[in-house]
């Protein structure tokens, strides 16, 4: 679609989003990577597992290892009717990209891959190592995706020192934003249990209903910490409730919640879970908890990494102080930072992730790249 460069950005991440990756599927996205990184001296290893694509490109030896990390699974597309044109087909008009994934994180990976290309073709030569981790099940369960290959990789005695995530996290121009930190993510299903009776006869049934309302009431006017100068205070959210049988005159003998904590550094997730524990054993006699834990909360402090990628971003945008952010929901970072690295995300704008008409400007494609390109630079040489 750009007749200038066969290897622009813009034509790699069109031949990205043309590639229907709808999660786990990598539908041959990373071999799209990979064909492009063998002919920089890239060794190709696939850590598949489950039906999950993952790539881990690697150039050089030694440390500093520093890793290009992304995902090729998209979500799905919702209604195509409402989409202005084929999500599948990147389309081009006034200036923008449109398509499932051009945000969230096509475009992202082919900045990464052109930078690349450029800094190795100028005769740059990066000390240590260099590494691409690319997955296909990142919008997913995520179990099998990073999370699994950060723990072969930590067989073989790996550690990181540095890792640049390209998800969308500019929010109103490239560049300011720069991602440094996510809350924990900790879920659960609970289900409590009463005896189901008619409404009539309340003294031989014991309502479900009346058990939880009153325990999801304290645990939503509970302030879990104060948070910190890094993050805001850990939130509680109850996002589904079911009870009853339909009919109007029968007492529910269970009732169901789903709830999640998104969490600061200032807790941990065993505590979450036995302060929520103390409050249902006050109100609920029986009842079921199925946890899930999706994430640490992470930070990253100022260093090498965050002024190098800070350097970078003046360099290319003119922005000299981006916003250093740790909200939005989780990403493959998570499991980036607890293996040792220095962890940034910087991507383009993210305000159409995950929407009906999915997009990125072009304008903002190539000084993506430059500002990837500059910060391993910036690393290199700090």
């Amino acid at each position: 679609m750009n007749a200038e460069s066969p290897s622009s950005v813009l034509d790699l991440t069109c031949a990205l989003i043309a590639r229907r990756s709808n999660t786990p599927d990598d539908a041959g996205c990373c071999e799209v990577l990979a064909s492009r990184l063998r002919p920089l001296g890239f060794s190709i290893e696939y850590l598949d597992a489950e039906g999950v694509t993952n790539l881990w490109a690697t150039r050089g030896s030694g440390r500093p290892l520093t890793i290009l990390a992304g995902h090729t699974d998209i979500v799905p597309t919702g209604p195509l009717e409402q989409w202005s044109s084929d999500p599948f087909v990147p389309s081009v008009r006034d200036g923008v990209l449109y398509g499932r994934g051009a945000a969230d994180m096509k475009s992202g990976l082919a900045a990464m891959t052109c930078a690349v290309e450029r800094l190795l073709r100028s005769g740059f030569d990066l000390p240590g190592t260099l590494a691409f981790l690319v997955t296909s099940d990142e919008e997913g369960m995520a179990t099998w995706g990073t999370q699994h290959a950060v723990k072969l990789l930590q067989a073989r005695g790996l550690v990181p020192d540095y890792a640049v995530v390209g998800e969308a996290s500019s929010s109103e121009r490239l560049g300011d934003r720069i991602v440094v930190g996510r809350r924990g993510s900790l879920g659960c299903n609970l289900r409590v249990i009463g005896k189901q009776a008619h409404v009539a006869y309340p003294h031989k049934g014991d309502n479900a209903v009346h058990r939880l309302v009153p325990a999801l009431a304290e645990l939503v006017a509970t302030r879990w910490d104060e948070g910190n100068a890094h993050f805001p205070p850990t939130s509680f959210q109850v996002s589904n409730f079911r009870a009853g049988t339909g009919a109007s005159n029968v007492i529910p003998g269970a009732a169901e919640a789903v709830f999640n904590f998104r969490y600061s550094t200032e807790s941990r997730a065993e505590d979450l879970k036995a302060r929520v524990h103390a409050v249902l054993d006050r109100w609920c006699p029986q009842y079921e908890a199925d946890w899930w834990h999706t994430g640490q909360p992470f930070l990253t402090r100022p260093g090498r990494l965050i002024e190098a990628a800070r350097a970078a971003i003046g360099e290319v945008t003119g922005i000299t102080e981006p916003e250093l952010f740790t909200g939005g929901g989780t990403s493959d970072a998570r499991f980036l930072a607890p293996w040792g690295a220095e962890v940034v995300e910087i991507g383009p704008i993210n305000d159409s992730i995950h929407k009906i008409d999915e997009h990125v400007r072009v304008a903002d494609l190539e000084p993506l790249s430059r500002i990837y390109e500059a910060t391993l630079r910036d690393i290199a040489a700090r």
